[in-house]
């Protein structure tokens, strides 16, 4: 088995309506630093090295594709269009499921998530290839975070998730085990115009940032 087919797929959830920012998807193609950020959490899951999908819809294939190959994207319905209701965070992870149904293991990380650092991926990653528990999930000081990686042996559960279903369902009836990270990225997730602003204003410099990123330097 080559290494990226021994590896869980990320799926990045970037399809939500996004109602707590204040309209449509604009939050995940919203500046943040050089780019976006939807297009800065697709850079760390390229940076870990592991195999990713990302589960959208049409506004933003666009941002998607200068990102990623366009293998690599699964496009949805448009959420909140006049003839259909919201498909829901279920609909979306089982798309992204079903799609890369051969992998070994799945990674959900919602694409509002931009500061999970690649070596957190990595390590969540490994931790499931370990087989301690059929979910792993990152956690920072004792709190629960993203990326959520769920084993191939649920499969038939992800696969059947549908509307706002999430993973809590499936956190409750299945065992699962932490991995305690250094990474405050794996709670910083971006609902409102707040939440960026507040980001956008305890950004470090470039340079450090990009050390933290690749854990050459530490941030409590």
């Amino acid at each position: 088995m080559s290494a990226a087919r021994s590896l869980p797929t990320v799926v990045v959830l970037a399809a939500g309506a996004g109602g707590r920012f204040g309209g449509g998807v604009a939050k995940l193609a919203s500046p943040l630093g050089a780019s976006t950020v939807l297009a800065q959490t697709l850079e760390s899951v390229l940076a870990a090295g592991l195999p990713l999908v990302v589960v959208t819809v049409a506004p933003l294939v666009g941002l998607v594709r200068e990102v990623v190959a366009s293998r690599d994207i699964v496009l949805l319905p448009q959420v909140g269009s006049a003839t259909r209701e919201p498909l829901g965070v279920g609909y979306s992870m089982a798309t992204g499921v079903c799609a890369r149904a051969q992998s070994c293991g799945w990674m959900m990380l919602p694409g509002d998530m931009p500061r999970v650092r690649p070596q957190t991926l990595r390590g969540v990653a490994h931790q499931l290839g370990r087989g301690v528990a059929p979910i792993v999930y990152a956690q920072h000081r004792g709190r629960a975070g993203h990326p959520v990686a769920l084993s191939v042996e649920m499969y038939n559960e992800l696969s059947r998730l549908t509307g706002d279903q999430g993973l809590r369902r499936l956190l409750a009836r299945y065992p699962s085990a932490p991995v305690e990270t250094g990474d405050p990225g794996v709670l910083v997730d971006i609902d409102t115009r707040d939440d960026l602003a507040r980001l956008i204003a305890a950004e470090p410099a470039p340079a450090v940032r990009q050390a933290m990123a690749f854990g050459q330097c530490d941030q409590a």
